[in-house]
């Protein structure tokens, strides 16, 4: 699916020197910036999800 993503110049900038040294294309690496901020965010929510399990599971086994 087609998106149009404006950037700040400064952002650009920087986005564009970096697609140059790597030889890679603006949109590969917004690509890849987008799926590693939603697998982080993906492991955050898994994290605190075993955090709540580990300190509740005495609730837990009670509400069984």
């Amino acid at each position: 699916m087609a998106m149009t993503l404006r950037l700040p110049d400064d952002l650009d900038a920087k986005l564009t020197e970096r697609a140059r040294r790597e030889h890679r294309s603006k949109q590969e690496l917004a690509i890849e910036a987008i799926r590693d901020a939603q697998n982080r965010a993906e492991l955050n929510v898994d994290g605190v999800l075993a955090e709540l399990m580990d300190s509740d599971a005495e609730i837990l086994d009670y509400l069984k």
